[in-house]
């Protein structure tokens, strides 16, 4: 008898752990109106970094350390633009398009489980529309701290957050899509 009352317990309490994680999570996004963070990139195994700036919805503005290279997205287009090129996507084709969409990301939350990796991130896993995307959490702050994507070319994009700020001011004209030079 007390096997069983054992168990049901362990369960009952896992099973809130995980809710709770989810409830959190949930409610930081819901609160976040923009990130700014500085970020790591590994494009397989090609490391970038800079700093970036989200603002939901599906805004994005990131500097890149090197090569001034930019990338935005104003909602509907995301550039790369660097010295030498400018490529223009539809960011509905890229997996950006669901990162930065914090209402999907919560209504997909409320119903995936959970991934707990070493004691420091809560993963969840994305499938939508032939995409795969992973995104991590902190289980201290409930922070968005990185995705793992596959870009069109079929590249594996793994993008680390580190010293997050939320909710500053944002200049109006920051993810405003640049011209072609």
């Amino acid at each position: 008898m007390f096997k069983y009352f054992f168990f049901l317990f362990f369960f009952i309490f896992i099973t809130n752990t995980n809710a709770n994680n989810k409830t959190q999570i949930i409610e930081n996004l819901e609160k976040t109106n923009n990130l700014s963070f500085k970020f790591e990139q590994n494009i397989n195994g090609k490391i970038e970094n800079g700093i970036c700036t989200i603002k939901y919805p599906k805004k994005i503005y990131c500097k890149y350390m090197k090569n001034n290279k930019i990338l935005i997205s104003n909602g509907k287009s995301l550039v790369i633009k660097t010295e030498t090129s400018f490529y223009r996507y539809s960011l509905k084709k890229t997996p950006l398009n669901l990162i930065l969409d914090k209402n999907f990301l919560i209504k997909k939350i409320n119903f995936l489980k959970e991934n707990i990796i070493d004691k420091n991130l809560i993963n969840y896993t994305i499938v939508e529309n032939d995409n795969e995307i992973d995104v991590f959490f902190d289980i201290k702050t409930f922070n968005l701290v990185g995705w793992k994507t596959r870009d069109i070319y079929q590249n594996t994009n793994i993008t680390y957050l580190s010293s997050i700020e939320t909710n500053k001011e944002i200049t109006k004209n920051l993810f405003k899509i640049p011209s072609q030079n």
